[in-house]
């Protein structure tokens, strides 16, 4: 991750936020799938260092979970 960017530092803690307060959830509720979305959610932005990747990959995993939610 690109520590000089501050738009990419900021978005990598709102959307581990967003893990964590997931993960939290999913534990309390013994959730897998918001269990695992959390902990998805709480690591890969260390390893994406592009502000737009970054946000794609967090539209699309929240896009895959809205639509396994619908399905099942």
């Amino acid at each position: 991750m690109d520590l000089t960017n501050p738009w990419l530092l900021l978005s990598a803690t709102v959307i581990g936020l967003v893990g964590l307060v997931m993960f939290n959830h999913g534990r309390k509720e013994a959730d897998l799938r918001t269990l695992g979305t959390g902990l998805v959610l709480l690591v890969y932005p260390y390893f994406i260092s592009s502000l737009l990747v970054l946000w794609l990959v967090f539209v699309c995993i929240f896009g895959a979970i809205y639509a396994l939610d619908r399905i099942a």
